[in-house]
């Protein structure tokens, strides 16, 4: 496996930890001029769980892809978190933000991955 590929486990798995839902992972890869190589869009339903899944993706990836963030935004109102790993960077919304900015549609030529809520 890889390290991108460890990375991206490890977020999801620390999003599902905090029962964050509707995640979706938007390959860049083959994308030219993109800022990164995946982004991870997940929700939470509050600002209180959106801070949760961030502290629990924190957690993962340091424990089970020995990484942190190089930037980590958006954690003074939990609305809309960003946590930046290079490859990687993961948003965190309430569904009304993530609605409102609709970054799900951005990419319209990149390949989608929907990952299954856990009930």
């Amino acid at each position: 496996m890889t390290e991108t590929q460890t990375l991206l486990n490890a977020c999801v798995a620390g999003i599902q930890e905090k029962k964050g839902r509707n995640i979706r992972i938007v390959d860049l890869e083959g994308i030219d001029d993109t800022i990164t190589k995946f982004l991870i869009i997940a929700e939470g339903n509050s600002p209180t769980q959106v801070a949760a899944i961030t502290e629990s993706v924190r957690d993962f990836t340091r424990k089970e892809a020995h990484t942190k963030p190089s930037a980590v935004d958006g954690t003074r109102n939990n609305l809309w978190v960003a946590l930046d790993y290079i490859d990687v960077v993961v948003h965190i919304f309430v569904p009304d933000a993530r609605e409102f900015y609709d970054i799900d549609n951005l990419w319209e030529d990149a390949k989608i991955t929907d990952i299954p809520n856990l009930d």
